[in-house]
């Protein structure tokens, strides 16, 4: 996909078309996406929030919204699986297909290329660009070099005269620190590095590395494309715009990370027995403590109640936190659960009542429904009762 994140948000801000957006948190963020006009300017994606509004300060900064992505990287996946069943998600926005098996079914690799774009563009509003090659590595380079929203067929007779050109920081594994030690070697292109003996290369980046090194040099990746596994965790998490040390605050921000947790289980058709809470202080460090359910769920309430318990359980109450996440694992499928029910349980619950938000939200927007507590108005009212009580208990 190109930029991604921020090209999923222009399809409901068309007014921002044609203008440099970034897609990422607060000033302690980091980009997340940005659209190739604020990458005119610099911005890139990691870079923290802080020096993308300093290489550009004319940026529209928009808040992400990760459920909205995966629901469209779901789509897209969801179109590649019409034209092969081999289809390995590298990553939310970016795919390797194996369409060996495809050709006699759909023409050449060029016309499902073409084709799976035009779909993409078609159904979604965003465009990718497709790379196309005789293994995973020619054909991701392929790709990078026809964004944006293009198409790039390197053969196999080809990839030597397509990879030499390029530099070295291009090849897989290669960051900073190698392309530094790669340039005081004197080798700033691939084609420098294939024509370096491999025992050098070794000798400069130790056996394994340097003939990796060597093989990517001349396209060689024997790699093979594997489907995409079996979801085995959902979950979600929220870095704060600064450090908090208030308990009503780390209990709401629970409560929206089990909702939001909940919710993706249930577009996935999921339930999980194991409710894992990440916690990261304001010195970066972190733990992890988990729980688990009597019953397979996928409730917010029962989510949420074990991650509260959780976190009462440590103790933090005054450490100061830096971001919180609330993870379900050992998830399966929900036909494939039972839930067992208890004797006290209502003929319609939490369950029942959440598949009806699901349903409200899904057919008016994400902000159809919501959580009193939750809203702006909710924060308020809570904080000022927590206060209140803390000055009565003081004053008793």
């Amino acid at each position: 996909m190109d930029a991604f994140y921020a090209s999923v948000e222009l399809r409901r801000r068309p007014d921002l078309v044609g203008r440099p957006v970034v897609v990422g948190g607060s000033t302690r963020g980091v980009v997340l996406s940005a659209t190739y006009e604020a990458r005119e300017h610099g911005v890139r994606s990691g870079m923290p929030m802080t020096q993308a509004r300093r290489l550009c300060p004319t940026a529209e900064v928009l808040p992400p919204d990760m459920d909205t992505y995966a629901a469209v990287s779901k789509s897209v996946m969801a179109v590649f699986d019409q034209f092969t069943p081999v289809v390995e998600a590298a990553s939310i926005d970016e795919a390797f297909l194996d369409v060996t098996g495809s050709l006699r079914l759909f023409g050449s690799a060029v016309q499902i290329g073409e084709t799976l774009r035009a779909v993409v563009a078609d159904e979604q509003q965003i465009t990718c660009s497709v790379g196309i090659g005789p293994n995973k590595f020619v054909a991701k380079l392929a790709s990078r070099a026809a964004k944006p929203d293009g198409l790039l067929e390197v053969p196999a007779d080809a990839v030597v005269e397509f990879l030499h050109p390029l530099p070295v920081e291009r090849l897989w594994g290669v960051g900073e620190a190698t392309a530094e030690k790669l340039h005081r070697l004197g080798l700033t292109t691939v084609g420098d590095l294939a024509h370096t003996p491999e025992p050098t290369l070794q000798r400069a980046f130790g056996p394994h590395a340097g003939a990796h090194l060597a093989r990517l040099a001349w396209g060689r990746d024997e790699r093979v494309v594997v489907g995409r596994a079996p979801e085995r965790s959902v979950g979600s998490e929220q870095t704060f715009a600064r450090d908090i040390d208030d308990p009503v605050l780390v209990r709401r921000e629970l409560l929206r990370m089990a909702d939001r947790t909940a919710g993706r289980l249930r577009r996935a058709r999921l339930l999980g027995r194991t409710v894992t809470v990440s916690i990261r202080f304001a010195d970066f460090t972190s733990l992890t403590r988990s729980a688990t359910v009597p019953s397979p769920t996928d409730v917010t309430e029962e989510i949420y109640a074990q991650a509260v318990a959780i976190y009462t359980r440590l103790g933090l109450q005054r450490a100061r936190i830096r971001r919180v996440g609330v993870r379900v694992e050992n998830v399966v499928e929900r036909s494939e659960a039972y839930r067992q029910p208890e004797l006290t349980e209502p003929e319609h619950g939490w369950r029942e009542a959440e598949q009806a938000i699901d349903a409200a939200t899904l057919r008016f927007g994400p902000h159809a429904v919501q959580r009193a507590v939750l809203t702006r108005r909710g924060r308020s009212r809570e904080v000022a009762t927590e206060r209140s009580d803390d000055r009565e208990t003081t004053a008793g």
